[in-house]
């Protein structure tokens, strides 16, 4: 038994060697995560590490309890590695975020916003109501391209549909969010009303084409079954539909789009506000490479995904209910590769300098396998 506890005790050395040189690397992971935003847990790596380790095992009667061993190492490394991010979190991004407030503040005009589209967008408008008639903007082609371009500094911020009061929440959006790793630090919210646009001239029995935005046909979808005998075309965005059209130059042509689109293409408006919910309102999300939390700010945005077994999903809710927050919104995606399994996107009111607000936060990153803060802002009331 003495020979056996001794070779135990030289084995727990070397383990000892061996879990301080992982945690090492565990460190220097959580710098590059804080630098480039990446989240804390990497399900499909983690899965990895299992599957990889655990082959190597002679007696695979120990299959299982080697699981449990690599678990609980991984735990520990997350853990370690959120306590490490919290410190960088302190020490940098509130200098970083007063220094970035400094500077936009005393210099007009120095940062540029992005937005899918083109001139006379809804994206645009929503862009110009938040920042100002003097923003200088900047346009791209899609909505990934907004998060890549902010991602490589060529923008400051991005403006960006996520949310419409018809036909709900634009699911691309929402997986840009997880997949970018930026921040949501403001909204707005726009009333859109959408018109059926034409070259001069042009009578609505000569229309064979519609060309716009898959949202804006879904949104004025009553119009459309109307005039079932039209061939709906699905464009990237409302606005570029309509300068489609003026590049057309073709009676059998029409976009759907805004009225400061038809102004500025000089179309005419053969139907104006075709949308069957005369109160249709989209919510536009503004993005940012870092948090920018600040008194006023009311509204808070997460991301998350739990275990695929009953009553995970309850164990969260219950939390809000539980320290008296209202969540306003819930939206679920599918993971890849992973059937019936789904990240949950949850708003809610609340500011991050409350402490139940604080608490509620850890209590569900504590019972999540994955999960990301994507912003505290001031709510836009309609």
């Amino acid at each position: 038994m003495d020979n056996l506890r001794k070779e135990i005790d030289c084995i727990d050395k070397e383990l000892i060697k061996l879990f301080e040189k992982r945690m090492e690397k565990v460190l220097r992971i959580a710098k590059y995560k804080y630098e480039n935003n990446f989240p804390i847990l990497n399900i499909y790596r983690e899965e990895q590490v299992l599957s990889k380790n655990t082959n190597y095992l002679k007696n695979k009667y120990f299959q299982k309890s080697a699981q449990e061993f690599l678990n609980s190492i991984m735990s520990i490394s997350r853990s370690i590695q959120k306590d490490q991010l919290r410190n960088y979190i302190n020490k940098n991004d509130k200098k970083e975020h007063e220094t970035k407030n400094t500077i936009y503040k005393s210099k007009e005009n120095e940062y540029i916003a992005g937005f899918q589209g083109v001139p006379g967008s809804f994206s645009e408008q929503a862009l110009i109501e938040y920042f100002g008639e003097d923003a200088k903007t900047k346009n791209l082609n899609e909505f990934e391209d907004v998060f890549k371009a902010l991602k490589n500094d060529k923008i400051d911020y991005g403006v960006l549909p996520i949310e419409n009061s018809s036909t709900g929440g634009i699911s691309e959006t929402y997986d840009l969010l997880r997949k970018y790793g930026l921040y949501i630090i403001g909204e707005k919210c726009l009333k859109v009303d959408h018109n059926l646009l034409v070259i001069k001239g042009t009578k609505i029995e000569d229309i064979k084409e519609v060309y716009s935005h898959p949202q804006a046909f879904q949104q004025s979808r009553e119009f459309f079954r109307t005039h079932a005998k039209w061939r709906l075309i699905p464009y990237s965005n409302t606005a570029i539909s309509a300068k489609f059209i003026k590049n057309e130059n073709s009676k059998t042509k029409a976009a759907v789009s805004s009225k400061k689109a038809a102004q500025l293409y000089d179309l005419d408006i053969l139907k104006s506000n075709i949308n069957f919910n005369q109160s249709n309102y989209t919510r536009f999300i503004v993005i940012g490479k870092n948090l920018e939390i600040s008194n006023d700010c009311n509204k808070i945005s997460i991301l998350f995904s739990i275990l695929h077994k009953p009553g995970t999903l309850f164990n969260i809710l219950k939390y809000f209910a539980e320290n008296n927050l209202n969540m306003t919104k819930i939206e679920s995606r599918p993971i890849v590769d992973k059937s019936w399994e789904y990240f949950f996107y949850i708003d809610f009111e609340g500011c991050l300098k409350d402490e139940v607000v604080k608490e509620t936060i850890k209590l569900i990153e504590k019972d999540s396998i994955y999960f990301k803060l994507l912003g505290n802002y001031k709510s836009h009331k309609i």
